[in-house]
């Protein structure tokens, strides 16, 4: 392929050609010095009916196939999370089958996976914080049983019906005490979904840390893990030096990924990452060279990808009933 033709801003066509190094050959196994999952996008089907309800229809062979290419590439999937799904037009019903289908697939080949455990089957308007745990446990039941680890992913019907830090420790509480394994904790901030102002119970990033840190303290027998989205490698640095040993940091940041990956004398961040899904060849080769300790070669890989990453994932603005809002990719 010499060139493609893409859509300009204002509106125009213009031809783009690849240029610079030819992508690295990725290894085939995971890595070893880190953990690390590609949030997966689904492909739409382009032949499906134009549907009145909104309803996402899926190429289920193409969706298949591109979590055969992260796989190949070294990766984990991380399945039916927030930013590359929910939220994003896939409805409950479908997130079912998707997860079934990967976890399908996942068991045939002894792959790698996590799957997001979400509250969106919930109907529209305000919910309690006890329709918000039994939401969380119908879909933990599923992700559980198809043999992925739970992501418990932030709650939009809880940020609206929490009355402080308090109800987020017993909401969480009465989830983690059931769990039979252990599952990660996803903290999405409020620069990737404003509906998530004030998770935690804190208005203050830095707050918030600690009041998630201690959460984590409370049931580090369960808690494997957490994502850590909020866009700020300080804070997630300071909130990684404070959680209880055996409870791992994935960095979810998609502007600051390779440093936080890199660490420092104290520690590092694990990846569950929307970026390694378009540059996964790139991804699992630069955590391949972080294997053999050759941090300039790391580097020099993921160094390029930072620009892209935070293109796609810069803010953007939607139109909703209520008027604007801001979201991310």
């Amino acid at each position: 392929m010499s060139s493609l033709p893409l859509p300009s801003a204002d509106g125009s066509l213009r031809q783009w050609s690849p240029s610079g190094a030819s992508a690295p050959v990725p290894p085939t196994t995971p890595p070893t010095s880190r953990v690390a999952y590609a949030a997966a996008h689904v492909v739409a089907d382009p032949l499906s009916a134009d549907d009145p309800t909104h309803v996402v229809h899926l190429d289920w062979d193409a969706t298949l196939a591109f979590r055969e290419h992260l796989w190949s590439c070294g990766l984990g999937v991380a399945e039916a999370m927030d930013t590359a799904q929910r939220g994003m037009g896939l409805d409950w019903a479908a997130t079912q089958e998707l997860i079934r289908r990967t976890g399908a697939a996942a068991r045939a080949g002894g792959r790698p996976w996590v799957a997001g455990v979400g509250t969106d089957q919930l109907p529209p308007g305000p919910a309690t914080v006890d329709a918000v745990v039994d939401a969380w446990r119908e879909q933990l039941e599923l992700v559980s049983g198809e043999g992925a680890v739970p992501v418990v992913m932030a709650s939009r019907g809880l940020a609206a019906a929490a009355d402080g830090p308090q109800a987020y420790h017993d909401a969480y509480g009465k989830l983690l005490s059931e769990s039979d394994g252990p599952v990660l904790l996803h903290w999405l901030g409020e620069p990737f979904d404003a509906a998530l102002a004030g998770y935690w119970g804190h208005s203050d990033v830095r707050a918030a840390a600690r009041e998630l840190a201690a959460l984590c303290t409370e049931h580090a027998s369960t808690v494997a893990g957490v994502k850590v989205s909020v866009l700020d490698a300080e804070v997630e640095t300071e909130f990684r030096r404070a959680l209880p040993d055996g409870v791992a940091c994935y960095t979810g940041d998609d502007f600051n990924y390779p440093d936080l990956i890199a660490g420092d004398e104290v520690g590092h961040s694990e990846a569950l990452l929307g970026i390694f899904d378009p540059i996964a060849p790139v991804a699992g080769a630069a955590l391949a060279a972080l294997d053999e300790g050759d941090v300039a070669r790391f580097h020099e890989l993921f160094g390029p990808t930072v620009p892209l990453s935070r293109q796609i994932f810069r803010a953007r603005r939607s139109i909703t009933r209520s008027g604007w809002c801001s979201w991310r990719t």
